[in-house]
């Protein structure tokens, strides 16, 4: 990852928008969309900028200027100028999805949002209302975090009685609450690795990664495998599978081959 990804608040605060034509028009409509207040130079307050100059030279200029005052830059079509990018956006509010490229393809982000655009439904972001709303009765009906956690997992998943990706999904929130749902029950899990590219995993495997509680694995597991658990899954450097696992989801990753382990240079 070579950028960080983050949804900025941007309702009611100042943005600096430097320049005209349709470039200009595109991130005024970016920043009205998000709520923020546009001006035309610095001002005291203000969060972020964009510059949107034809020339080289008077755009780099004023992104140094506006820089200096201490604010992120984006300059547009000059990603070696950028302090940040904006992606390609998939608007389901309050759901969105940003494609990002670090500036290296705005045309191919475009071709990735427009086949997730038509995967998802015009209602998900009804569903994530209907969720948020229900929070309350979600604690209620499953009173341990990790409990609900696999509860939620369980209705969202692929076929499950809230699938994202379903139409209708929004329409069973109540019934789902109110239906006699028993609790996942803890099990433990082996996936088996071939190598050290997680590109290479299966997709079960991948799936147990991005859903595991505990993952178990040993201390040259490879990082770049590791990574794609889930970042609050606790991790447990050990030699052999545990004997009697922690409650909900454990995986161990057990190698078949030797691999090769580099560090990660996100982490080094």
């Amino acid at each position: 990852m070579k950028q960080l990804p983050i949804f900025l608040n941007l309702s009611g605060r100042t943005v600096v928008l430097v320049g005209e034509g349709e470039a200009a028009d595109a991130k005024a409509r970016l920043i009205v969309r998000a709520g923020g207040r546009i001006v035309p130079v610095w001002e005291a307050g203000a969060t972020i900028a964009f510059v949107a100059l034809a020339d080289d030279a008077e755009a780099r200029v004023a992104a140094e200027t506006l820089r200096a005052r201490g604010l992120l830059v984006n300059v547009v079509d000059r990603p070696d100028l950028c302090d940040f990018t904006t992606p390609a956006i998939v608007d389901r509010a309050p759901v969105t999805i940003a494609i990002g490229t670090g500036g290296a393809s705005a045309g191919l982000a475009k071709a990735v949002r427009q086949r997730i655009e038509a995967l998802l439904p015009a209602r998900l972001g009804a569903l994530a209302s209907a969720l948020f709303a229900a929070r309350d009765a979600m604690k209620a009906r499953w009173p341990a975090a990790a409990d609900r956690r696999r509860a939620i997992d369980a209705a969202l998943a692929q076929g499950g009685v809230l699938d994202p990706l379903a139409a209708d999904a929004v329409d069973g929130v109540e019934t789902w609450l109110a239906s006699d749902v028993a609790s996942t029950p803890s099990r433990f899990e082996t996936i088996h690795l071939t190598g050290s590219d997680p590109d290479d995993l299966t997709l079960r495997a991948a799936r147990l990664l991005g859903e595991a509680d505990h993952i178990f694995h040993p201390a040259d597991a490879p990082v770049a495998i590791l990574a794609r658990a889930r970042a609050d899954a606790v991790r447990h450097i050990a030699d052999t599978p545990p004997t009697e696992p922690p409650s909900g989801l454990s995986l161990w990753i057990e190698s078949q081959a030797t691999w090769t382990v580099t560090s990660d240079p996100q982490t080094a």
